[in-house]
């Protein structure tokens, strides 16, 4: 199964990243029995302009119909289909410390497409197992688990002093995305996304607007 979004090289990082947003509200809309939207209505609910909405959609093909807008449970599978989550797409966690279990603890994952199939860390006990809703492996099984659940994409949570030592390693066993909540910059190939996580930068990020 491939976990690749078919997208262009010229598509910005943000068009993407609203394409989440997008799929979100449709999720919604649909939720609540509503078969059709405009491009007005649906950049609303995204909280960004109708032609930056037109715009994202451009990069990926034709869709919605003049004067009748877009037709939700036709976007919404495209939109599944484009980021990968048409079927539940398998994932692991490395690092089980306090933000590694919450995560673990989070049952939204699979409402988006994702399915946490096991984590690892150094310290495997029935004990901690236990506490998870998850297998639990140590580290020397890393490999076997990704081969057999076809894993392409890691949350990483461990200590910023390992982070590339394990990231090292997840990418030479095939990992291709990598979602880093290590406050760290990471080195991988070209070919290995890195979304990075950074909770501090975030609140600071915050702090300056709100003191503006």
């Amino acid at each position: 199964m491939s976990t690749k979004l078919p997208i262009r090289p010229e598509i910005p990082k943000k068009a993407i990243y609203r394409l989440s947003v997008y799929f979100r509200c449709l999720q919604r809309l649909k939720q609540n029995g509503i078969p059709t939207v405009s491009s007005e209505a649906l950049a609303l609910a995204a909280g960004v302009k109708p032609t930056q909405l037109r715009k994202d959609l451009a990069y990926f093909g034709q869709f919605g119909t003049r004067g009748l807008g877009y037709d939700v449970e036709q976007l919404l599978t495209l939109t599944s289909d484009l980021l990968g989550t048409t079927r539940l797409q398998p994932v692991i966690l490395v690092g089980v410390g306090n933000l590694g279990t919450a995560l673990l603890s989070y049952n939204g994952f699979n409402a988006e497409g994702f399915d946490i199939v096991g984590a690892f860390d150094i310290q495997v006990t029935k004990a901690r197992q236990a506490k998870l809703s998850v297998p639990l492996y140590p580290m020397s099984d890393l490999s076997k688990v990704i081969e057999e659940q076809d894993v392409h994409v890691s949350l990483l949570t461990v200590p910023a002093h390992v982070a590339q030592e394990v990231a090292n390693i997840l990418v030479r066993e095939g990992i291709k995305g990598i979602l880093n909540f290590a406050p760290v910059v990471l080195t991988v190939p070209d070919d290995v996304q890195v979304n990075n996580v950074n909770l501090a930068m975030e609140l600071q990020n915050l702090s300056y607007f709100i003191k503006k």
